[in-house]
């Protein structure tokens, strides 16, 4: 039985209509992109592996069976580790049908089909008793239900039902417990994710600065952690303010609480500087002794002979409320808060102990000026960029006239002030995000912007107050974009709104180029590559359940079917390890009535070692003679080929089929044919790749 399920088209801005398996779960099978990188990280598993041996026997030198309760088992690979490790039984829980199915497959065919029962529930839905899915409570709990956040996934309720109803009191757990670390830094690089810093524009009546309106200024922001991966980021992006100190522990052997609590802890500043960003990672015990331990501290922390590079787990970056100036030696507190699923952080001056106290607030921040809730960091990022800025100040400069009359389509855009600021006599806004209104007000321009609450298509002249646009600009910029080439929704309101434009019209952009590379990667190919067998046990229905499964995954709107399988990850790359194979390639190039199709280029020769994983691709827009903003390859930084990004867009990564089917990627081949063609009717690019 089949369901339709609808969709805007990011490119088109269309409606479709798509046809699903009716138990199709689209958050589950994104999810599930990441069980390859679980599979492969193998400090992760070999931790857990010795962790249960020595639970299962402690558990045996007490005289007593070892019943085991695995609570998330995915592939039941933790429930296999514990009966090869001696245990008497195993009870397997996983919520998600299709992966315990395969956990049943699984673990059928390594074996233990006596040894483990799989249970298609959740947690807090499973009976004990003779009739019951376990007939007895267990006496070592086995999870591996964490985030980078630790508890973003649902932890603390997890562990509190289940020593309240599955297993038995002092039982043992894997891991034993885990233990959050955090350190105070001040970096601009960081802070211009989470706040709008004020634009100078230099216009012919002097300097104009755009301000963000008081409500985005004093705004806390959203709870929601921003994961990255520290050990890529260079130290001079930041400047550590405090030592590591730990902040809090769980200990998973004994009941859990999941309710809403603070921790505090007092820190001496190292330097003086503005408090912003409280970085934090976690470890966890696979025993109580704390000699198997796994840990995700940063490069600066631990030696980086002992790195384990991962996706699934990777640091913390929390923005406090507020930047908060300390000096060095002067303490304060730092207070962590939080709730079932998310943590937060506010620092305070040092000052009377009950005064500090009767400060903290549990309650969890609310953003007050939408920002944060429809911006992501990234966007922040793009539109605190100087010199993007300047790319657009220098081309509007170019082509605005004292006439102009300027529309302008993208989402929470600056380019309508800067029309303005730099001479446009009228400036029309498409509203797309409605906290605009306010920031137009805060510089004064409410009354100088025209804000249209309309869909292009449904633009009317009554709309222009009957005058003709000269000029029509975007960034672009679309809050709905997943791939890179999803802004070119640009092109076709341009093309919805061809009636009200003059017929000499501007447009800035003026053109778009999709650019491709061929790279190695030192690490994310893993990923998307099949792992065979982790820790001797056969996963190889994992490994074919999500090649197939990877078709159905809607959400990267990659075009044809038969090329979703290696298409669809979005990743901002210049947090990556990757090293250049092939020279920067033009595929594609848009202009305004014509759409340019390169297909079958001639590839360039390449270098005799290395390996070839995929492709990235990326846009760039060329907004008027020789001034252009690049969204992807910003230079290559050295000999060896490693590139540096636009860190405030993702690229497209494109996985050729030696990745995808092979556990060990070939040798980089002697030739790589393609053909890219862009459908203007679907807004979707075709690929194909042949090595």
């Amino acid at each position: 039985m089949k369901t339709f399920c609808g969709r805007a088209n990011p490119t088109t801005g269309a409606l479709e209509w798509l046809e699903e398996d009716e138990n199709y779960d689209y958050h589950q099978e994104i999810a599930r992109s990441r069980y390859a990188d679980m599979l492969h990280d193998k400090d992760r598993n070999v931790k857990y592996y010795q962790g249960i041996r020595a639970a299962v026997s402690r558990v045996k030198e007490r005289g007593e069976k070892a019943i085991v309760l695995d609570i998330g088992t995915g592939t039941g690979l933790l429930s296999m580790m514990a009966a090869s490790a001696g245990a008497d039984f195993c009870y397997a829980v996983e919520v998600f049908k299709p992966m315990a199915n395969a956990a049943v497959k699984i673990v059928e065919k390594n074996g233990f089909h006596d040894k483990i029962k799989v249970i298609n529930k959740h947690s807090t839905e499973v009976t004990v008793g003779p009739d019951g899915d376990m007939q007895c409570r267990a006496n070592i709990l086995v999870t591996e239900l964490f985030d980078t956040e630790l508890i973003g996934e649902g932890a603390l309720p997890t562990y509190e039902h289940a020593h309240k109803y599955l297993v038995q009191e002092g039982c043992e757990a894997v891991p034993h417990r885990a233990t959050v670390y955090v350190q105070l830094v001040e970096s601009k690089r960081m802070w211009s994710w989470n706040k709008l810093f004020p634009v100078h524009v230099e216009a012919e009546d002097g300097e104009k600065i755009i301000v963000s309106p008081s409500e985005m200024e004093d705004c806390p922001g959203v709870p929601s952690v921003c994961d990255i991966q520290l050990n890529q980021m260079p130290s001079s992006d930041f400047t550590i303010l405090s030592d590591v100190v730990t902040m809090f522990s769980v200990d998973f052997s004994k009941p859990v609480r999941s309710t809403s609590t603070s921790y505090r802890v007092q820190l001496e500043p190292v330097k003086s500087g503005k408090a912003q960003i409280v970085l934090s990672w976690w470890d966890i015990d696979m025993d109580p002794s704390g000699m198997i331990n796994c840990t995700m501290a940063p490069y600066w922390v631990k030696s980086t002979s002992a790195f384990q590079w991962r996706d699934h787990w990777m640091q913390c970056v929390y923005f406090l409320p507020n930047e908060e100036p300390v000096l060095q030696g002067e303490k304060v507190y730092l207070t962590a808060c939080r709730d079932e699923y998310s943590v937060w952080y506010k620092l305070q001056k040092a000052r009377g102990e009950e005064e500090n106290k009767a400060a903290v607030r549990v309650e969890s921040p609310v953003c007050r000026c939408q920002a944060h809730l429809l911006w992501n960091r990234p966007r922040f990022g793009q539109l605190n960029d100087q010199n993007r800025t300047r790319q657009y100040i220098k081309s509007l400069m170019k082509v605005l006239k004292t006439d102009s009359v300027c529309l302008c389509i993208s989402d929470g855009s600056l380019l309508p002030v800067l029309a303005h600021y730099l001479g446009a006599k009228q400036v029309q806004y498409f509203l797309m995000l409605l906290f605009f209104s306010k920031f137009f007000k805060a510089n004064n321009l409410e009354d100088k912007i025209k804000i249209i609450e309309a869909r292009p298509e449904l633009l009317t002249s009554s709309h222009l107050e009957d005058k003709k646009i000269s000029v029509l600009v975007g960034e672009p910029f679309f809050t709905t974009s997943l791939l890179p080439w999803h802004n070119l929704y640009f092109w076709y309101a341009r093309t919805a709104v061809t009636s009200h434009l003059t017929s000499n019209v501007t447009v800035l952009p003026q053109s778009a180029s999709l650019h491709m590379m061929i790279v190695e990667f030192q690490d994310l190919w893993r990923i998307r590559s099949p792992c065979g067998t982790c820790e001797g046990f056969d996963v190889q229905t994992m490994d074919d359940m999500i090649k197939v499964r990877r078709l159905k995954i809607v959400s990267a709107q990659v075009s044809a079917k038969q090329n979703e399988t290696h298409l669809g990850l979005k990743k901002y790359l210049w947090l990556l390890k990757n090293l250049y194979v092939r020279q920067n390639t033009i595929v594609l190039v848009f202009k305004l009535l014509v759409l340019y199709k390169v297909t079958g280029f001639d590839p360039p020769p390449l270098p005799s070692k290395g390996k070839s994983h995929g492709a990235v691709l990326w846009m760039e827009y060329h907004l008027a003679a020789d001034i252009s903003v690049n969204t992807g390859l910003m230079q290559i930084s050295n000999e060896k080929g490693n590139c540096e990004w636009n860190p405030n867009c993702k690229q497209a990564v494109y996985f050729f089929s030696s990745v995808i089917e092979s556990e060990t990627p070939l040798d980089l081949p002697s030739a790589v044919t393609y053909a890219i063609n862009f459908n203007t009717k679907t807004g979707e690019i075709a690929m194909d790749f042949k090595l």
